[in-house]
Parts: structure tokens; sequence; C-alpha cells
């Protein structure tokens, strides 16, 4: 490889080898060369993963590549990331694999969780209670504790997280720290003076009680606000043509809803006893309606748009909804770099209207998240509507955004995500009577359009300004385009100057700090990160101070140990606890892993649209956090949480290699 002194910035391309004069693949960030004879960076495949590989176990370099070379061969996989074959050309019978595992990957199966325990230790044993399992002898699980701690698999350490920060750890003798805590007889000991401190706090808020699930299963929860507004858009529907029975089905509903509504509106008397029929039954329902106290003006006075809770979004950084990695732990760890808001996965109404333990879960919120908000997905305003109601009294937000920008067929071929972009009459209903019911503003984030060619945001943001929403967020790229090509930020900042005076964030492409300022230069009122944030999430300290942070490995490694510490605090520090974070680890590495530390790098900053090529880091550690191979992201959990299960695998939902 040619290594003269000349940048890739004016370097010519050689189209037959696809490398530019300086020996750089076109493509590839560019690399420093060297520094010093004995100091060379850029290399080859085999020797980096030989490399690699002679660090922990000793030279099983060849190995590796007999195993990925049978690999290929078997599954017919293309070699990662490349552009074009060495040669220039393109086989016919490799377009159908290169197209089959670029992007997402999607023919990978749905997978059960993978239990990693033969026997489970019961909760009432874990939990030390004083009454007996109520199950008795039909219990599923193990009781006897000495025959359980026999077949545990060994402690992790000597120090658990769990202890050491709030004076007791919940797991008991299931914590993979379990020495740190545990009695001669097994007992769970507490830190009486930490634990106390912890005791009246809530660190995690927006949790999912018993009791309201039950009301949801059973559909017992009233929606008096959202059953009022149907109730007017199933007026001011035309009835006839072929949506005639449609809305007819849909009127009869909501006026079956709204009886009681109507019931308590028309009597105010404490105990009174109204009498409302259903004419299309024949019966008559008995509603006892029962108040406490004297008549306020909350009873009778809605909030009006301008009497609600304001939220100032202006200049200020943005972690974008980030399904799978966008988790509560990950979002810690943003929040230490200066990010100011963050923003819950996305859920999907119709999960949370029937109470779904798992879809809650994404509604969670830390104490430390002081602008959060929660992202909804959704295609009717019925169950928007009803789901924003639910919320707007459940959970405490700062603001509720709705999702009409994902990309996912599953999502958009059902009218949801960038469909609602299609969708305009639907799109207006189900912000206006999400808007009736919320008492916290309402945002929307939205993609250029659907089409690749074919802008269509700049029609809609004039729209949703009538609407009513607080915040307009645009990702600078179509549907089709998904994350090829750059985003558009001359169009961003176009809509910028038709969303005003309501705040525009731009979305797409910040990599660096160079790039949010850039960014800033056009009209948006801020910035939305993603990608970025998870490629290096420090990138919040370096846009804030602006600079670049040439981070070293060990460092890196601390936030890696900062985030399964978060981790066990949310998912648990017993064995399936340990290994949900292992998996999310191992997904977040699947991106952080494209970073090229900036020492190394001989055009700064980074671009998002780069490929890292094969380097050498400054120490083993920094080259085994540039392998893109599934197996040095284990290794790298290994070093935070313990050797993997002997069962465990993983396949990664953005790559196509996977770890068995």
């Amino acid at each position: 490889m040619d290594t003269t002194t000349q940048t890739s910035d004016t370097a010519s391309t050689d189209v037959s080898t696809n490398k530019t004069t300086n020996g750089f693949e076109k493509g590839c960030a560019a690399i420093k060369p060297h520094v010093s004879v004995l100091c060379r960076y850029l290399t080859s495949k085999e020797k980096f993963h030989e490399f690699v590989d002679s660090g922990l176990e000793g030279g099983k370099g060849k190995d590796r590549g007999e195993a990925e070379s049978a690999a290929e061969e078997a599954t017919g996989e293309p070699e990662e990331k490349r552009i074009k074959l060495d040669n220039g050309a393109q086989p016919e019978d490799d377009k159908y694999d290169k197209k089959k595992f670029r992007g997402q990957n999607k023919s990978r199966p749905h997978m059960k969780p993978q239990k990693y325990d033969d026997r489970r230790l019961c909760p009432s044993i874990i939990q030390e209670r004083e009454t007996k399992c109520f199950y008795g002898d039909k219990c599923k699980f193990f009781h006897n504790i000495a025959e359980y701690m026999a077949s545990k698999p060994a402690d992790l350490g000597e120090r658990c997280y769990l202890y050491d920060t709030f004076g007791k750890c919940q797991y008991g003798v299931t914590c993979r720290f379990a020495k740190a805590h545990t009695g001669p007889d097994f007992k769970n000991l507490v830190n009486d003076d930490l634990f106390n401190t912890f005791k009246d706090r809530t660190p995690v808020r927006n949790n999912l009680s018993k009791d309201l699930q039950w009301q949801l299963r059973k559909r017992k929860v009233p929606f008096k606000g959202a059953d009022a507004y149907l109730k007017t858009i199933n007026k001011s529907k035309p009835q006839g043509g072929k949506d005639k029975e449609s809305d007819a089905v849909e009127k009869d509903s909501a006026d079956s809803s709204c009886c009681l509504a109507e019931a308590q509106n028309e009597h105010t008397e404490a105990d009174s006893t109204v009498t409302v029929k259903n004419t299309e039954e024949g019966k008559s329902l008995q509603v006892a309606e029962k108040s406490v106290g004297a008549l306020t003006d909350v009873d009778i006075v809605k909030l009006r748009p301008c009497e609600r809770k304001q939220v100032d979004f202006r200049d200020k950084l943005y972690l974008a909804p980030l399904t799978t990695c966008g988790n509560l732990p990950f979002r810690r760890v943003c929040k230490r770099f200066g990010v100011d808001i963050t923003c819950g996965e996305m859920a999907m109404c119709t999960n949370l209207l029937q109470g779904q333990t798992s879809e809650w879960a994404l509604l969670k919120r830390h104490e430390s998240e002081d602008l959060f908000g929660v992202q909804l997905e959704g295609c009717f305003p019925d169950t928007m509507t009803r789901c924003a109601e639910l919320l707007n009294n459940n959970i405490d937000v700062d603001f509720v955004d709705i999702n009409s920008g994902c990309p996912i067929d599953l999502v958009f071929k059902k009218g949801g995500g960038c469909g609602l972009m299609m969708r305009t009459n639907k799109f207006e209903q189900i912000v206006r009577g999400m808007n009736s019911v919320l008492d916290v503003p309402l945002t929307v984030k939205i993609r250029t359009g659907v089409q690749e060619k074919t802008n269509t945001a700049h029609k809609l943001i004039p729209e949703l300004k009538k609407w009513g929403v607080s915040l307009i967020t645009l990702h600078g790229r179509s549907r089709e385009q998904r994350y090829t090509k750059l985003a558009d930020w001359d169009y961003i900042d176009t809509c910028s100057k038709l969303a005003s005076p309501i705040p525009l964030f731009g979305n797409g492409d910040i990599l660096s700090w160079e790039d949010a300022m850039k960014a800033r230069e056009t009209g948006v009122s801020g910035i939305m990160v993603a990608r970025g944030a998870l490629i290096k999430p420090w990138i919040f300290t370096e846009i804030k101070e602006r600079r670049h942070w040439d981070i070293s490995s060990s460092e890196r490694l601390d936030v890696l140990r900062d985030f399964t510490q978060f981790g066990m605090e949310h998912w648990g520090s017993d064995t399936q606890g340990l290994e949900k974070t292992r998996n999310f680890l191992l997904e977040w590495l699947s991106f952080m892993c494209r970073y090229i530390p900036v020492g190394l790098l001989e055009r700064v900053p980074q671009k998002i649209n780069e490929r890292p090529p094969y380097y050498m880091g400054r120490d083993y550690l920094e080259s085994l956090m540039a392998s893109q191979n599934v197996e040095d992201w284990v290794k790298i959990s290994e070093m935070l949480l313990g050797p993997v299960p002997k069962n465990f695998s993983f396949l990664p939902k953005h790559k196509a290699n996977a770890y068995k």
C-alpha cells in the first residue's frame, strides 16, 4: 500500500482498483499512513485479525480466517462493507446476496428470549418473605437454596454495584456478585445507611402498576376526553358512499362509550342515579355517579393551549428516540456527556392500551432525565387519542412525540410512521385529538417524504402549524433513501423558514462538532443526533465545548462499564439480567466499532458516510474495539460481564454476521 503524504482530498481515483492514488479505498476514512517507520496504522484484513486474535487467544488468526471463509461459502455472504470487487466486476450470482445483506438484517429469525438458568429460585426465597410460597409443592421454581448455590455459576466479582450504590441488592443469592452481600447462611445483607438514603427516592418513574394493567386488560379504563373528541369526528363525517358502514360502526361505538360521560355532565348532585337508554338494544343502563367534595374549576374548565405546560426546546441537543439501542441505560450515558433532551424508544399505542409490560418498559424515565418525552406510533385517531389520554393521566413526561418518520415496512404498510405523511386527513385527526387530551406539548418527527425524489415535508409543515404541534423534527432523508446518501440540509433550511415561529430541529449525518455548527448555520432551532450518538456518545461534550476529543481506549471502556452498571440496575444483576445487558451492549458495539480515534485520522473530522478501513490502534484494546467481527464484540463484553454461557447466541439487528 502506498504511503505517500498526499491527502485524500486531492488524490485522484483509480477506477480499476477502486482506490485513490494515495492507497485509500474509495469511501473509506483517511487514516494516517505512518507516524514513524516503526508505527504504522493502516493494515490488511488478515494482519488485523491476526493481531487481534493473538492478544487474548495466542494466534488463532488462521482458525478465524478458515471459519470466515467456510461461513461465506455456506451462506453466500459477501465480504462485509465492500463497494465493489477487487477487479471491479460484479458477477450475476453476487447481486442478490449484496442486496440481501445490506442495511438491516431483515432475514434473521424471530428468537424467543433465551433462558440461561436450568433451575430458577422462587421469588419468595429471593425476597426472603416471611410467608411460604403461595403455590406450595405446585410451584415451578426451585426452593432449596443449598442445592441452588451448588449449581449456580461462579460469581463474577467481589463487589456488587447495586449493593455499593443502594445498600441492598434485591436479587439476593441469585445475584452474580452475591458474595459481596450474603452471609454464611445465605441471608441478604443490608447497608442501613445507604438503604435509608434511597428508601424514599424513586430513581425510575413511569412504571406500570398491576392495578392499571388489570384495568387495561379488562377494558375498564375510561377515556372521557378521547371519546368526546371521537364523537365530534363521527358527526362531521359524510354519511354515504363507501365509508357509510364503517362510519356507522365507529359512531355506534363512540356513542356507547360516551354514554357515561354525557350522563355525568348532566347531573352534578352527589350519589345521583342516572338511567341511560341504549336505543340499539332497547336496554337501560344504571350508572351510579359519586362525587366527593365541592365542584371546582378543574371539573368544568379545560386548559387552553396557551395555559399548558411550556417547554423551551430552542438551542438544545436532542438525543433521537432510537429503537433497541436508545434504552434507559444508554440515555443515562448520554446525559453524563451533556445531552439536553431525551426521548424513549418508539412505543406502539395498541400495545400500550393492551397493558403489555414490555411496551410500557419503553416509557420508563430516570431521575437524571430532566427533559424527557415519549414517542408513540399509531395510524388511527381513536387509538392514538386514547393512548395520549392514558399517558397524560398516568405517567410523568414533558412532551409526547408522534412518529411519522419510521421507514420500516411493518409500520409503513399499515399506515403508520412515514405512511401518515400520505394520509393527511387521518394525520390531522390524530394531531388534533391528541392535543385535545394532553396537558404537555405535542411534537412530530417526519422525513422529507416517502419517495426519494419527491419531497413533501414543505407541504405538510404549514398544516402541522395549524393543527397545533409545538415542535417539528425533520430527518433530511426520504423513506426510500433510508440511510443511503447524505441528508439534505438545504431542504431542512427551507423547511425551517416555513415552520417559523414553531421550532424545527434538523436531523442527519451529525458526527462532529463541525457538523453541528454547520447545521446550526441553517435556520433550525436545534439539532437531533441519532447514529452519531451511537458511534460516539461523547459527541454532545464535543459540540458543547467545540473541540475534538481524542478519547483513549481505556476511557471508552469506562463508558461501556458505566453502561453495564446502569444495565444491571435496570435489568438485574442475576444471570438473566446480565445476559440482557450483554445483548444490548453488543447491539451498541455494532455501531461503536465504526468510530476512528481522532489521533489516527489524517483528515479531521470523520464523516458518518466514510467506512473505517482496517487499522492498528495505538494499543491492543483500541484495535479490538475497531473490529467489525462479532466475536471481538463478545470479547469486550466478557471483560465487563464475564464469560458468556454455553448456550449463548447473538444475532445483530444491523449486521449480517452472528455469534453462536
